[in-house]
């Protein structure tokens, strides 16, 4: 008995009090943080990371194409991010002919740098708690439309925090000119690929170089050939001196999704139902890209950001259900609450209600999840709601057709719709009336599928007809899922968690924790909102008697170059610095060797969203690009580790590196004050 209680404490009091490196900070309240991260190193004040009074931190840390972060680095706002975050840009602009995913691109003035259509950042004005203006009844449109009047390209967004226990004000400037300055090829800036992707050690330089673009006045404005480099209020200043195991970092930017709050019922649809299931789905489809892929130039570039956004996620899950289950997350879980309903008899039926509230949304949210793993999947669909479109112009829809077809190849997308509509079919227990008739009526999912590709017209660009679109049978398959889709949409939320039913349990629940565990230390869940992550540069134990240590570097490149792997056939500059030791200003003595350091690990708490962030030293100068963490830490989500979750960063060193020698772009090493 005594031993058992003994474990139960000790399980306890490891997971859930607060943990030095653990926590996304709103910058607006780091204040009441600043004494534990001075204690470890840090050099600045408060009112340098975030300010409404004078120019900070803040300034120069930029939302990047509403899913990524990036770094303001000159006074010409030029932006350094990840270049998986602007892999579709690149993608964009990319064709056989101008090849810069394989090639890179590097612009060597103003007039060389390439506008990407759609591209838009945002800097974040000022946050502000509303929660008490909400509660006295102003609505969030309200809060919102006058926030937006305040200035010229102004955004705003209110967010809430702890399950709706809190309320914020996001005030943005929205940039819509944003130009590609400079990327390497994607054997640098993808090196590994799949292969590596969430892995340690790591060598990839997952970096490309952007600028923001003003008007006159350095406001926000559309595309124009007259608008300027924009000024910003602030930008990073870069430090070559280099990083050491146990030396201060800061992450600044727009982490996306966390759910630090979830009980065991969530934690077990994740690792048993969820990931599992769509790891599954994805593995099929990213086996019919990459064999497409692997026969065809043209096709490798079509598919290469829809390739890329699949497999990023998929390989997440696997790591997510592995550290999960390395954890022992699910049966934590059970013991904490169970200390809670011990602790606080009165609030105990709210662990009942929210397994309850789980029961009753299982079906649904389990079909939203398929349904955008399988029939989602299907591209030509897309065609049908774009003719289908009425507040479309016909310009307007000529226009999204022919970008659709420039990175659409047919019979990838039958080989798709073959094994999702059979998956669908194998593992749902919803369909339309009119789905299940087509399917009895064609021998079948895979036979429907096959007859659907083999009869349609809207095969390409060439063969589309307006008059015909709607007596094809890829418009009579769309509209057959559509009660599908129409039913889902009532479960398209951030997560499980996240559905209305649920959600309004965690809102006292989440309220009586914070009253309740006073030693844990409490911060909102991400939710793609500015916020601080803070640790130290570290290696980590692996397996017993394998430990890693925190840096790589171009010995470890030029270790897995193969020109017979595409992923992993380095520039042939990379190759001849490497022969010749040309490191330039760059090169270091690391390990015994002269070198070029590469990427590094700290113990910073991140997810998705902070790709592209801004790495920082004790003194507020950029020493790397975040852009991963390692595979078992991408349970973080749910659970954070500090023995065990690492961020990896790209060394600023690196980046420099292939600016210079590989880019020879030394101009914009220049711009940024090295």
């Amino acid at each position: 008995m005594k031993r058992s209680l003994l474990i139960f404490v000790l399980l306890f009091a490891t997971t859930f009090t607060a943990i030095a490196d653990k926590g996304m900070w709103l910058p607006s309240l780091i204040a009441s943080r600043i004494d534990d991260m001075k204690s470890k190193g840090f050099k600045l004040d408060a009112e340098d990371i975030y300010s409404i009074n004078q120019a900070s931190l803040k300034d120069a840390v930029v939302m990047f194409d509403g899913g990524c972060t990036g770094e303001i680095v000159s006074e010409k706002g030029l932006l350094l991010t990840n270049h998986h975050c602007g892999y579709d840009a690149i993608q964009a602009l990319s064709t056989v002919e101008h090849d810069y995913l394989t090639n890179g691109f590097w612009a060597m003035n103003h007039s060389e740098e390439l506008y990407c259509e759609g591209l838009k950042v945002h800097i974040l004005v000022r946050m502000e708690d509303v929660t008490e203006r909400i509660a006295a009844g102003e609505t969030k449109a309200d809060i919102i439309a006058k926030a937006e009047a305040e200035g010229v390209g102004f955004k705003a967004t209110v967010e809430s925090m702890y399950y709706g226990n809190e309320a914020y004000l996001f005030i943005y400037r929205e940039f819509n000119d944003v130009r590609l300055v400079g990327t390497p090829p994607t054997t640098i800036g993808k090196f590994g690929a799949d292969n590596d992707n969430w892995i340690w050690p790591r060598h990839t330089g997952d970096f490309s170089v952007f600028r923001i673009y003003a008007n006159e006045n350095n406001e926000p404005a559309a595309y124009s050939a007259d608008n300027k480099p924009y000024k910003p209020a602030r930008h990073f200043q870069i430090s070559t001196k280099g990083i050491k195991e146990g030396d201060f970092t800061m992450i600044y930017g727009f982490p996306g999704n966390t759910q630090e709050y979830i009980t065991s019922d969530a934690v077990k649809y994740v690792a048993e139902v969820s990931d599992p299931t769509k790891i599954a789905l994805r593995t099929e489809r990213l086996d019919i890209i990459g064999a497409a892929q692997a026969s065809s130039p043209a096709i490798r570039i079509q598919y290469a950001a829809k390739q890329a956004n699949i497999a990023n996620a998929w390989k997440k899950w696997q790591g997510e259900v592995k550290g999960i289950n390395r954890l022992g997350t699910y049966d934590k879980k059970l013991a904490y609450e169970e200390r809670f309903r011990r602790e606080n008899p009165d609030k105990a039926y709210l662990l009942d209600s929210l397994s309850a509230a789980y029961e009753r949304n299982y079906e649904g949210y389990y079909h939203y999840e398929l349904y955008s793993e399988t029939l989602r999947g299907i591209e030509l669909t897309q065609v049908v709601y774009i003719a289908l479109n009425d507040r479309l112009s016909e310009d307007e829809r000529q226009a999204a057709l022919e970008r659709f077809y420039k990175d659409y190849n047919h019979d990838v997308d039958r080989q798709i719709a073959v094994a999702m509509l059979s998956a669908y079919a194998e593992k749902a227990s919803i369909f339309s009336p009119e789905l299940s008739a087509l399917l009895e009526e064609h021998g079948g999912p895979a036979a429907y599928a096959e007859w659907l590709y083999a009869n349609t017209t809207l095969s390409s660009l060439e063969s589309y007809n307006t008059e015909s679109v709607m007596s094809d049978p890829i418009t009579e398959f769309t509209l057959a899922i559509e009660p599908i889709r129409m039913y889902v949409r009532d479960y398209t939320y951030r997560n499980f968690s996240n559905i209305p039913d649920i959600e309004r349990w965690y809102r006292p629940y989440v309220k009586a924790l914070m009253e309740w565990d006073k030693e844990r230390a409490f911060f909102p869940d991400a939710n793609l909102t500015l916020r601080v992550a803070y640790g130290k540069v570290a290696g980590y134990w692996y397996a017993d008697g394998e430990y890693h240590l925190p840096q790589t570097t171009l010995e470890g490149i030029i270790a897995k170059d193969n020109p017979d792997i595409y992923d992993y056939n380095v520039p042939q500059a990379l190759r001849d610095a490497y022969a010749t030791k040309d490191y330039g200003r760059w090169g270091r003595e690391i390990n015994g060797k002269y070198t070029v350091p590469v990427c590094f690990i700290a113990t910073n708490h991140t997810t998705g969203g902070n790709s592209g962030s801004p790495v920082i030293n004790a003194k507020g100068e950029l020493i790397g690009i975040n852009f991963d963490r390692t595979w078992l830490s991408t349970m973080s989500d749910i659970e954070f580790d500090e023995t065990l979750c690492r961020n990896i960063i790209c060394d600023i060193r690196y980046v420099m590196f292939v600016i210079d020698k590989v880019g020879g772009a030394e101009w914009l090493i220049e711009e940024m004050g090295i």
